[in-house]
């Protein structure tokens, strides 16, 4: 099974898809977040020196983060295939991650970008605002990171799309998460054959 990064804007559905690929194709996930509480709670000394950055409102660098997904991928069985959530957000990061991979005799399989109209993610990320009491999703914040989206990360759909690895998933054209994931498996077993 080939390696897949899931892609697309706060509120695209990142989470729930990587969830039904993992489960049906027994994929590892590597979500960045997840990865950097897990270090940092381990107390790893990638860990510390991540927290180190945290505490002072820096971001992580770029080959830090790397590092910390390296020893993450390095611990998953060889050959599995894994899907990374919420990483590259650059171009920096995608050419990262594809020397890091290269490095190990794998590559990057495929790119799922998730396209959703911006009012339909406003409405989603309001409502689960609503619902999980999440004080980082009010309309002034969602809004700030649509902008970081659209200027630092959505560039990278191009880089992808140049390395022949984007396939586009339209929420509007397909109109529902199950007609999402059945169209998403079948670009993957096209793939993967």
């Amino acid at each position: 099974m080939k390696n897949i990064v899931i892609f697309g804007a706060p509120g695209s559905g990142k989470g729930t898809y990587s969830e039904a690929i993992v489960e049906k194709y027994n994929l590892g996930h590597i979500s960045t977040g997840d990865v950097l509480r897990a270090e940092i709670k381990n107390g790893s000394e990638l860990g510390k020196i991540a927290q180190g950055y945290i505490d002072n409102g820096q971001l992580i660098p770029d080959d830090l983060m790397i590092d910390i997904l390296a020893a993450t991928y390095d611990k998953l069985p060889k050959g599995q295939g894994v899907i990374f959530d919420g990483f590259p957000r650059t171009i920096a990061q995608a050419e990262a991650l594809k020397t890091m991979l290269a490095a190990r005799g794998d590559e990057m399989g495929m790119m799922i970008e998730l396209i959703v109209d911006e009012q339909v993610l406003m409405d989603r990320l309001l409502k689960r605002a609503t619902e999980q009491g999440r004080a980082d999703d009010n309309k002034e914040t969602i809004q700030k990171r649509f902008d970081v989206y659209r200027k630092q990360t959505a560039p990278l759909s191009q880089w992808f799309q140049e390395e022949g690895l984007r396939q586009t998933f339209s929420w509007s054209e397909l109109k529902s998460k199950e007609g999402m994931i059945e169209a998403i498996f079948q670009a993957i077993d096209k793939a993967n054959a």
